[in-house]
């Protein structure tokens, strides 16, 4: 198994996600199918609880990539969303070096990190064998650390210099918040913080995402500004999203 979003991204490539709060195999398959690059399974915010992604995971398939967003920057954590055979992990509220480092080596096996052994449901799920796994899995996890706090923009350079960072995920809400400017996740402060993260991590062969963009015109913007990792909506939101537009198309030929 090859975790095509990585290599995407280390191509200079840029990588769309659908975050996942449906917890039923059919709308899953669905998404995993139509083209988007990778799903992502929120256990921060969101409502499923890792037995529910441990079960979708293992019970779908797909051409999209599923990374789990975890709760905290938590060894147990981590080592629970790798073992439901996710292929990455979004650690959320990474505001220093220290924290980067310790995402990082709770997200390997020994002798690089810190995470228990017991490598077989994850195996199942990627179609190999246990020990097929264990010799491929170091190189394939993705660790991508969100960026959330002005502290975390202070801090950003260390934070993309640790070896196994794969990339970052600004999450404009909190990160507004935090910079006093609650409700106002793309205001010119907090833009001109988002653009030193991408600065910093070109310079760091660090791929920079964000988690969500105001509108569908707006991800092509945040392209140019160099953005790589990508959200571009919640299942549902684009449901209700195709849903307005059949009734708009439906009232614009047809007067009720």
């Amino acid at each position: 198994m090859k975790n095509t979003v990585k290599e995407m991204l280390r191509s200079g490539k840029t990588a769309l996600v659908v975050w996942l709060s449906i917890m039923w195999p059919d709308a899953i398959q669905t998404i995993r199918n139509a083209g988007f690059d990778w799903v992502l399974f929120d256990t921060e915010h969101g409502p499923p609880s890792i037995e529910t992604v441990n079960r979708m995971i293992q019970i779908t398939d797909g051409r999209a990539i599923p990374l789990i967003r975890v709760v905290w920057n938590d060894i147990n954590a981590i080592k629970k969303a790798l073992d439901t055979g996710a292929f990455g992990v979004v650690v959320p509220w990474v505001s220093n070096k220290a924290d980067a480092v310790n995402a990082v080596r709770y997200s390997r096996y020994p002798p690089g990190g810190l995470r228990g052994v017991a490598p077989g449901r994850a195996a199942r799920a990627w179609g190999v064998t246990p020990n097929e796994y264990l010799e491929i899995v170091n190189d394939e996890i993705m660790v991508i650390v969100q960026i959330e706090r002005e502290e975390a923009i202070e801090n950003i350079e260390g934070i993309v210099s640790v070896e196994g960072v794969d990339a970052t995920l600004i999450g404009p809400m909190d990160l507004s918040a935090s910079m006093g400017l609650r409700g106002k996740p793309f205001h010119p402060k907090v833009v001109k913080a988002m653009e030193k993260v991408v600065e910093e991590c070109k310079s760091a062969g660090v791929a920079p995402g964000i988690a969500f963009a105001e509108s569908i015109d707006h991800i092509g913007k945040l392209m140019d500004r160099g953005f790589q990792f990508i959200g571009v909506g919640e299942d549902i939101s684009l449901l209700l999203k195709g849903c307005e537009d059949t009734l708009k198309q439906i009232e614009a030929t047809r007067k009720f």
